[in-house]
């Protein structure tokens, strides 16, 4: 684990640039908590596959925040001119080319990582392809390598917070199949993939980090 780095001034784009980069409002908010993890918990010069990078925003902030790592952006192939826009923009080596990635094909196009990170995908997809994601991670993980998802999770099949619960209505209407998933069962289903829970992190507006090893 990296303990003997601090984050430098947080990295926003100029207003001018910004207007031209497709922009999430949420990574906007979140960025730094999770890089702040992201810092404590990473060795140095690891290669993280980012699983769902959707705009590309944390790719950017992420591999500018903590320059020795390697960040590998993945997504389908929809959201791939968005990410290479940000890597346009930031003109960072260890911001990597992204790849099409998607979750529920056997084959993935890495062999290998360091550490696997999603944020927000977990709830946005329902329990096939959290499976398929979990069953690939842990294909393509290091002995030892992490997996950290951030995001929303019940406890006890509770919500943690009312805006949790509204949230999950909004993403059942939208998808059925979706919906904020239950600590204990994302647990066992990882452990049926070598993966083991190792910290719980509390982060803002009521989201986590749970972060795995492989084992």
């Amino acid at each position: 684990m990296v303990t003997n780095h601090t984050l430098p001034p947080q990295a926003q784009p100029s207003p001018e640039a910004m207007a031209d980069l497709p922009v999430a409002p949420s990574c906007l908010r979140n960025q730094k908590p999770i890089a702040d993890v992201l810092l404590q918990e990473l060795a140095e010069h690891s290669v993280v596959l980012e699983i769902g990078s959707g705009t590309g925003q944390h790719a950017h902030y992420m591999t500018s925040q903590i320059p020795h790592i390697k960040w590998q952006p993945s997504d389908i192939s929809e959201c791939l001119a968005d990410i290479n826009a940000w890597r346009a923009y930031s003109n960072q080596d260890n911001f990597l080319p992204p790849l099409v990635l998607d979750v529920m094909e056997d084959l993935w196009p890495v062999k290998q990582v360091d550490a696997v990170f999603s944020a927000n995908v977990v709830h946005f997809v329902g329990w096939a392809h959290v499976r398929a994601m979990l069953a690939g991670i842990g294909r393509v993980l290091t002995q030892d390598g992490l997996a950290l998802f951030y995001g929303p999770f019940n406890y006890e099949g509770q919500f943690t917070s009312d805006g949790n619960e509204k949230l999950d209505a909004w993403l059942r209407e939208r998808d059925p199949d979706s919906g904020i998933k239950d600590f204990e069962q994302i647990i066992l289903t990882a452990r049926k993939e070598k993966l083991r829970l190792i910290k719980d992190i509390a982060m803002p507006a009521n989201n986590r980090m749970l972060i795995f090893q492989k084992f």
